[in-house]
C-alpha cells in the first residue's frame, strides 16, 4: 500500500499517528493478488491500528486499489454517498476495515464534481482507488477533501488532499496554593505598630507581665496580628513578582480596573481617556514602588535582615 495522501493541518492539538505502508514487492493490495495475500495485508494493518492508543488521531492516505462505490446504503456510519462507480471486492475490504476500526472514508463525504473525485486516470479509465481514512470521532474536524487536478504523486495517480482544522486548547495558568500569612511587615509603619500594641494589651486584659502559658499568649498575638494587620491571599499566580507592591500600587490598579469596566460598558472618548490616564499612572506607581523597594533593600544588605531578603529574592 502506497501512502499518497497530503494532509493540511491548521492549528495544533492532540497526538497524531499517520499510518502508511508500502507493499512488499509492490504487489500487496493489487487487484491481481491472491485473496490470501490481501487478507494477510488487512490483518497486518489491523495490528498496526490496534497498537495505536485510542486517544491519538490517525490519518491513513493510501492507494487501496478498490472501489468503495457510489452511495452508502447500509454503510452510513463509515462513508458518505460521493464515491465513484460500483463497489468491488477490494472496495468492500476497505469498508469492512473502516467498520472494524471505527474509521471513516473521508473522500466520500464531500460532494464534488467527478473531476475532483477521480484519483486514477489511465487511457480511458477513470476511477477512485486512493482514499484518506480517519477515526470517525475526528471526522468533524475535516472541512474539505478533494483531488488536486493536474497534480500527481505517482504515474496515473492524482493527489488527494484533506483539510483538517484542530481546536487549540489554551493551557490554564497553573496556580500555587500557599498558606495565608499575617502581614507582619506592616509593623514597620509606626501607626500600625502603635495600633497593634494597643489591641494586644486589650486582648491580654491589660496585663504587663505575660502568663506562663506561652501557647495561649502566642495565639493571642497571632490573632491580634491577623485582625490589625490583615493576611495575604491564600492563592497567587505562579511566578508573580509582587514583593515590592505597596498600597499605592494596589489602589492604582484597582482604579484602573474599574475604569476599564466603565469603558467596556460605555465606550465614550471621555471614558477612554480616563482609562488611558490610569494606565499611565499605574506604570508610574509601579516604577516608583520598585525603585523604593530596591533602595531599601540596598541599604539593608549589610544587615542580617537584608541577607534574608536577598535569599528570598534568589528563591
Amino acid at each position: 500500500m502506497t501512502a499518497i495522501g497530503a494532509v493540511d493541518l491548521q492549528g495544533a492539538g492532540g497526538n497524531w499517528a499517520t499510518v502508511g505502508q508500502r507493499s512488499r514487492g509492490g504487489r500487496r493490495g493489487k487487484v491481481g493478488c491472491e485473496l490470501e495475500e490481501k487478507e494477510r495485508f488487512w490483518s497486518e494493518l489491523d495490528e498496526v491500528m490496534e497498537s495505536i492508543p485510542m486517544g491519538e488521531r490517525v490519518v491513513i492516505g493510501a492507494d487501496f486499489n478498490g472501489h468503495v462505490g457510489e452511495g452508502n446504503t447500509g454503510d452510513e456510519e463509515v462513508m458518505g454517498k460521493f464515491g465513484v462507480k460500483e463497489r468491488n471486492l477490494e472496495g468492500q475490504m476497505v469498508v469492512d476495515f473502516a467498520k472494524r476500526m471505527d474509521m471513516a472514508v473521508v473522500n466520500t463525504y464531500f460532494q464534488k464534481r467527478e473531476e475532483h473525485r477521480v484519483t486514477y486516470k489511465s487511457g480511458g479509465r477513470r476511477t477512485q482507488v486512493d482514499y484518506i481514512l480517519c477515526r470517525r470521532g475526528n471526522l468533524k474536524e475535516i472541512s474539505d477533501c478533494k483531488v488536486v487536478v493536474g497534480e500527481s504523486v505517482a504515474r496515473q495517480h492524482r493527489m488527494v488532499v484533506c483539510r483538517m482544522t484542530l481546536m487549540v486548547c489554551k493551557k490554564k495558568r497553573s496556580k500555587i496554593e500557599i498558606e495565608k500569612k499575617t502581614k507582619w511587615w506592616k509593623l514597620k509603619k509606626e501607626e500600625c505598630c502603635e495600633e497593634f500594641r494597643q489591641k494586644l494589651r486589650q486582648a491580654l486584659g491589660g496585663q504587663v507581665v505575660l502568663t506562663d502559658d506561652w501557647e495561649t499568649t502566642a495565639e493571642v498575638i497571632r490573632e491580634t496580628g491577623r485582625i490589625v494587620l490583615g493576611v495575604s491571599p491564600g492563592r497567587r499566580e505562579e511566578d508573580k513578582e509582587t514583593w515590592w507592591w505597596n498600597e499605592e500600587v494596589q489602589d492604582s490598579i484597582q482604579r484602573k480596573r474599574l475604569a476599564k469596566k466603565k469603558w467596556d460598558i460605555d465606550r465614550t472618548e471621555e471614558n477612554r481617556q480616563e482609562y488611558k490616564e490610569l494606565q499611565r499612572r499605574v506604570k508610574r506607581e509601579v516604577s516608583k514602588a520598585k525603585q523604593k523597594a530596591y533602595d531599601e533593600l540596598y541599604t539593608r544588605l549589610d544587615t542580617r535582615e537584608g541577607e534574608k531578603d536577598l535569599y528570598r529574592l534568589a528563591r
